[in-house]
């Protein structure tokens, strides 16, 4: 199996600096791949895939400090990007404008996720709350209080029925979108949460901690399922395969790995990028994995299905 995976494609000085999240997207609009990353060089950068290539297609500045989370919707029409200047953005893929900013409080942006239906998106603060800002006008809608500690990540499930965040202390929060409910607090990790995914079908939450482990728990219980190990340090992404069977995760030991969702374990590991990798995240098919990193590169993959 594992032979099938390969390293398609490096985009090496991407960005003037260190690359600290990325996203992909097929536009409903065009078909075209995109791939959007966002570094602490200030940018966000949208990138064309075609050709087994990386096209730029826009450079969107507008942002007074790094780059921190970029995310796209479902359709691949926007980007929404949060920035250490407390603004959240949100830009046309088409037409490379920026549709409209939002405040988002002194250094309260951190990651920003759209819902499912791309009405809204989601965002961590430092004070613990998740704040959910109208896309349509960029009014914060409202706020799911964790009462804990500063929000590092976040995810919508897929059926867009549950927020779940990771917070600086290693604990887990689950939120009925609905309700506003806290539903469940996840205590597995002891460090902080620097991301987690929900599979497909919104039965299970992958969580990556400063701890090296991953975690997979079962959303409905509330209980854990599983821990992996294999980095050797910081697990600083998790996103799924968009069939389940399978999830990536990157890490500061400058690794990507593919785990197998199904077997529990890893796939095959990538030792391609020079330093941290901050992100990884699959096309819309499952087809290929793109990885940032502070090495400034993008790097795209192939996977077998």
């Amino acid at each position: 199996m594992s032979s099938q995976y390969s390293i398609l494609f490096k985009q090496e000085n991407a960005h003037d600096d260190a690359i600290w999240s990325c996203a992909w997207a097929r536009s409903e609009n065009d078909g075209v791949d995109n791939i959007v990353t966002g570094s602490v060089d200030d940018m966000v950068k949208v990138w064309k895939w075609v050709d087994e290539k990386l096209e730029l297609r826009w450079t969107l500045e507008g942002h007074q400090l790094g780059v921190v989370s970029v995310d796209m919707n479902q359709e691949g029409t926007m980007v929404a990007s949060s920035s250490l200047d407390a603004h959240i953005r949100l830009w046309d893929i088409e037409t490379g404008k920026q549709m409209r900013s939002m405040d988002a409080g002194p250094v309260d942006a951190w990651t920003v996720a759209f819902s499912p239906d791309s009405r809204f998106i989601a965002s961590g603060s430092h004070g613990g709350k998740v704040n959910i800002f109208n896309v349509e006008n960029g009014k914060k809608e409202t706020s799911l209080d964790t009462r804990g500690k500063f929000t590092l990540s976040i995810a919508y499930s897929p059926d867009g029925k549950y927020v779940a965040c990771g917070a600086i202390d290693g604990i887990i929060n689950i939120f009925d979108i609905t309700t506003g409910k806290l539903l469940h607090t996840l205590e597995g990790h002891a460090m902080p949460i620097r991301s987690l995914a929900f599979s497909g079908d919104s039965q299970l939450l992958v969580t990556a901690s400063d701890d090296s482990h991953i975690k997979i728990y079962d959303v409905q219980h509330a209980s854990l399922s599983h821990t992996l190990s294999g980095h050797a340090s910081w697990v600083l992404s998790v996103s799924f395969s968009p069939d389940n069977t399978h999830f990536v995760s990157s890490s500061s030991d400058k690794s990507v790995k593919v785990w197998d969702g199904r077997m529990r374990q890893c796939a095959h590991t990538f030792f391609d990028h020079l330093d941290q990798v901050w992100c990884a995240e699959y096309n819309t098919n499952g087809t290929k994995i793109v990885s940032v990193s502070d090495d400034r590169a993008i790097h795209i993959y192939d996977c077998p299905l």
